[in-house]
């Protein structure tokens, strides 16, 4: 029996509690992967214009509509307001759970103590070729609604909550059609026009609009703005040191773009991306002592499924092995070679390269 179960226990009762605008294209697949948990289905309409009703009235008739005011915080706090189960369950209309994470949902649902006030899920948000996660982070996801949680934040909001506190390795999936890439810009920039006094989130998260807007200089200013405040959370100050990175190799800025990778160091011990990124650098220059280096302390730190923080699991476990078989090609150490470039196999099997790498050291090391 989980840890976090009783002997003798009723089922806990779960709302879904969702916010939807033109969702006509997800809606549907979202629903179906989390009918058999939702004792009660709340759907928040901030303007639909589409079937997106239509598709959900076969799934709840609890169908609120909510006059969209620039705020995702107001509308998802109104959509919880509307919920009367013990606990709520939110997701995005892009998101879904896959048929192994609703298993374990299902037996969560069926033995959760009710002494926890709060359950945090994996967030799957990229995958690769194989279907193997890319990028993952964590994510309060099932909240007791009797503590009446509340939602902060106009953009990026966050749901602020305290108690007793459930680490599961359940994942909920990220599974994108496409998105409004204007938006999120567009909020930020009516908020500066009313004069708002952006917090340090607020600061981040514009930072990041820029960024993906290609307006890196912009976005640079803002990234600065943000750490200078020293209010971040640890992993947005490492987001913002990565993200000032990327600006900076846009802008081909090599000297502040190392300094950016740096800074991270700052904040928490190294990351894997930001050793990858220096290791990458140094190979590229033909400093293979210092390339070895970096990618060697890749593939020594742990990988934590409880970070809430970004973790990029390319840099993690295949890519810096992968880099290492090249680094010591060049340095004609072809055995340590091959032994990295079969490491990253056991990441990645199938991957093409690894057959390639495989074949011309098994030529150089007479095999």
């Amino acid at each position: 029996m989980p840890e976090y179960a009783k002997q003798s226990h009723s089922p806990i009762t779960i709302s879904l509690c969702m916010i939807v605008k033109n969702e006509e294209a997800t809606i549907e697949r979202c629903l179906q992967s989390v009918d058999q948990i939702a004792d009660e289905i709340i759907i928040v309409d901030t303007g639909s214009t589409d079937k997106t009703k239509e598709l959900v009235s076969q799934f709840t008739n609890k169908i609120f509509d909510f006059e969209w005011i620039d705020d995702f915080a107001a509308a998802r706090n109104y959509a919880f307001s509307k919920a009367t189960q013990e606990y709520i369950l939110w997701m995005d209309a892009d998101d879904v759970f896959l048929s192994q994470d609703l298993q374990q949902l299902v037996e969560l649902k069926a033995t959760l103590n009710r002494e926890f006030d709060v359950v945090s899920m994996l967030y799957n948000l990229t995958f690769d070729q194989f279907r193997k996660v890319i990028s993952q982070l964590r994510r309060s996801r099932i909240v007791k609604r009797e503590k009446d949680f509340r939602w902060i934040g106009a953009v990026h909001e966050y749901l602020e909550v305290s108690g007793n506190h459930l680490e599961t390795t359940i994942a909920v999936t990220h599974k994108p059609l496409g998105h409004d890439s204007e938006r999120n810009l567009k909020i930020y920039e009516r908020m500066q026009l009313k004069g708002e006094v952006f917090s340090p989130r607020d600061l981040y998260y514009f930072a990041n609009e820029l960024r993906d807007h290609k307006l890196y200089n912009q976005a640079i200013e803002y990234y600065q703005k943000f750490l200078a405040t020293r209010q971040g959370w640890v992993e947005d100050n490492i987001g913002a040191c990565a993200r000032l990175a990327d600006c900076y190799y846009q802008l081909q800025d090599v000297e502040n773009e190392l300094k950016s990778i740096y800074l991270s160091f700052q904040y928490d011990t190294p990351r894997a991306d930001f050793c990858c990124r220096l290791g990458f650098y140094h190979l590229n220059n033909n400093q293979l002592k210092q390339a070895i280096f970096w990618y060697k302390l890749a593939t020594q730190l742990d990988i934590e499924n409880s970070s809430w923080g970004l973790v990029n699991y390319r840099c993690a476990t295949w890519l810096p092995h992968i880099q290492l078989c090249v680094c010591y090609s060049r340095i004609g150490d072809y055995k340590l070679a091959y032994e990295h470039n079969e490491i990253a196999a056991k990441f990645i099997p199938d991957e093409p390269l690894i057959q390639h790498n495989r074949k011309l050291l098994q030529e150089q090391l007479g095999n």
